[in-house]
């Protein structure tokens, strides 16, 4: 019968049995029967168990000298102390041993030692005991009672460590902003944009250790309190509050170099002179690196020499603002620049509305590129005084490249068929032809030219002609004027070509506001759309005229020259000459002296031209005239000559 088993008994497992020292040096065989042993836990029981003698004093061994286990580590102490017999290993097998330890346990050696808050350990962690002395000999190079460390540590561990400690000194960082009210994803996105500044506390950091008061201070506190002291956290606040994002406060805190007061003391100037907004962030992170550094006497000395050419006070905010590289100039570079512009004839008030319109022609060029594109668009035979009142109409020339811009739209007009004036045409009355892309904006234009049947030889004209054309939307101007032509205005396909030929500028006609409008005037005085069409094509201006101007004209052809409509579709150039001035007074001359012509011969001619043809047909008249009374005595003499026979 089996007896009771006791209330509490020692945990016993049947486990395989580890190694013995024979197999683990490989002499020995292993059993392939398992062996029972014990494992004691961590608080002993006061009940004993029976075992055998062989495996008893094992078991006392092991439970006097091990622990249980925690990880790999452990593990591998455990078998390394079970595969010697006397359970000793001697000094030279472990210095040996741990003379092998993997890098990973460096860099984690460093990162306890600092981080600011240290990785809590529990009883019977491998590093419990030993950590301190680890880092110890890494840091120190002393040679601890383990000796495990006897070099230096390498140039690869010190890197590391100041890694770790760029770490430690980023979420010290953080932790004051989040105590300044900021949010955690602000915390984040700034700190990733200051890594000048973080080291810059790092240096201050261990720099204070030589102070007294901070002698016996931990890193943690000392850099804390530089941070503080700074008042890094309020400025961040106040720039946020002026509208600058993360990435221009950051950059400016870096390029601060830890003089963070002259971000705010250029900030409030640029206020001073009407920067709003966020320009003010953008002047701040544009200005240059050396802006921090320059005092407000300097400043205020070039706002000054500004004012005094041209640039008027409310203007500096503006022209700052988009041309902050201002503020980083010499005065003398301001001088130069300025001189450069009022050389070539421009008067102060133009130099300063071209300033206005343009800041970037003032401060993003050096003067050598300022001269030679200057030079290159004087070979289009502009004098100096020419080129003033260019860049004073257009500045955003000087912000165009010769060789990206220039050179291949000068070889494009010269494929065309432009001659050299016509592009001092097109530069002078369009100057910003010369702004626009060539290959997606003019040549896509050239090609519709050709499309709808404007002849090779005439596109050069039309483009010097009407330089805006290539300045209009392809889509939103041009295609709809020419729909228009041939669906409303009755121009058929042939002709439409012809039409924008003779008359390009119809293209920059509004259709609602001007087309539209003098088309229906036309088909409300009775002619038809093909008539329309025809006469479209053959005066394009017709399109062009203001309605009122051309009502008077068509009065006056139908009242009192009583003319039939036929006439005006047979010549409509007829409505393109002044009523006052040649219309009514060649009409009274033909009234007073009897005789009428065609519109086309009436009007299309110099004044010397209709006299002579007015002798002409005065003379004819007269002939006829006297034909006819030269006919009727005749005939009246016969007459009276058979009445005298007849008595």
């Amino acid at each position: 019968m089996l007896a009771p088993q006791p209330h509490h008994i020692s945990a016993t497992f049947h486990r395989r049995s580890p190694p013995s020292a024979a197999t683990l040096h490989g002499t020995g065989t292993t059993s392939s029967r398992p062996h029972v042993y014990p494992i004691s836990s961590s608080s002993p029981h006061h009940h004993h168990h029976t075992l055998p003698d062989d495996e008893n004093d094992a078991a006392s061994t092991t439970e006097k000298n091990l622990l249980r286990t925690h990880n790999a580590n452990s593990a591998a102490l455990l078998r390394r102390h079970l595969s010697t017999d006397d359970h000793q290993i001697s000094h030279s097998e472990i210095q040996e041993k741990h003379s092998q330890l993997l890098k990973q346990d460096q860099q984690k050696l460093l990162e306890i030692s600092l981080l600011s808050k240290r990785t809590p350990q529990f009883p019977g962690s491998i590093y419990a005991n030993s950590s301190l002395q680890l880092v110890q000999s890494v840091f120190n190079g002393e040679k601890s009672n383990v000796n495990y460390y006897e070099d230096e540590v390498d140039d690869e561990m010190l890197v590391k460590a100041l890694e770790i400690r760029r770490k430690v000194t980023a979420e010290i960082f953080k932790e004051c902003m989040k105590r300044g009210k900021f949010g955690i994803t602000y915390c984040e996105n700034l700190v990733s944009k200051v890594p000048e500044f973080i080291d810059y506390v790092m240096i201050k950091a261990v720099a204070m250790k030589k102070l007294p008061e901070f002698a016996q201070s931990p890193y943690n506190v000392r850099a804390k309190e530089f941070i503080d002291e700074s008042g890094v956290v309020q400025l961040i606040r106040w720039l946020k509050h002026n509208a600058l994002s993360y990435p221009q406060i950051g950059k400016l805190i870096s390029a601060s170099r830890g003089n963070v007061d002259s971000i705010r003391r250029l900030a409030e100037w640029l206020k001073s002179i009407h920067v709003k907004g966020r320009f003010i962030g953008v002047a701040l992170t544009r200005a240059g690196e050396n802006v921090l550094e320059r005092s407000v006497e300097e400043l205020d000395e070039i706002i000054e020499y500004l004012e005094a050419n041209g640039v008027r006070s409310d203007w500096l905010g503006y022209v700052v603002s988009r041309c902050p590289e201002i503020l980083s100039f010499t005065m003398d570079e301001v001088k130069s620049r300025t001189d450069f512009y009022l050389s070539m004839g421009m008067d102060k008030n133009d130099f300063g509305t071209m300033l206005f319109d343009c800041p970037k022609v003032f401060g993003y060029l050096s003067m050598e590129e300022m001269n030679q594109k200057v030079a290159y668009l004087k070979e289009f035979g502009l004098d100096n005084e020419d080129m003033g009142r260019l860049l004073a109409f257009k500045p955003q020339l000087m912000a165009c490249s010769i060789e990206d811009r220039w050179r291949p739209l000068v070889k494009y007009f010269y494929y065309l068929g432009i001659s050299k004036d016509g592009m001092r045409r097109i530069l002078t009355m369009k100057p910003m032809v010369f702004c626009v892309d060539l290959e997606n904006t003019i040549v896509p234009k050239v090609q519709f030219l050709r499309d709808i049947g404007v002849a090779e030889d005439a596109i050069g004209s039309v483009l010097a002609r009407f330089p805006s054309l290539l300045t209009y939307s392809l889509y939103k101007k041009i295609r709809p004027v020419v729909i228009f032509l041939l669906t409303r205005a009755g121009v058929s396909q042939q002709d439409v070509g012809k039409v924008i030929a003779l008359q390009p500028e119809l293209l920059g006609c509004s259709i609602a506001n001007k087309l539209d409008h003098n088309v229906k005037y036309f088909l409300s005085l009775g002619i038809t759309l093909p008539q329309l069409g025809e006469m479209v094509s053959d005066f394009p201006m017709l399109l062009r005229y203001n309605i009122d101007v051309l009502r008077p004209k068509y009065r006056y052809l139908r009242r009192m020259m009583i003319r039939p409509l036929e006439d005006l579709i047979e010549f409509p150039r007829f409505l393109s000459y002044s009523l006052e001035g040649r219309i009514i007074p060649r009409h009274k001359i033909m009234v007073e002296n009897r005789i009428n012509f065609k519109l086309r011969y009436m009007l299309a001619s110099t004044d010397e031209e209709f006299d002579i043809r007015v002798e002409d047909a005065i003379e004819r008249r007269r002939r006829v005239e006297s034909g006819v009374i030269h006919e009727e005595l005749s005939d009246s003499q016969d007459d009276h000559t058979e009445t005298m026979s007849g008595f």
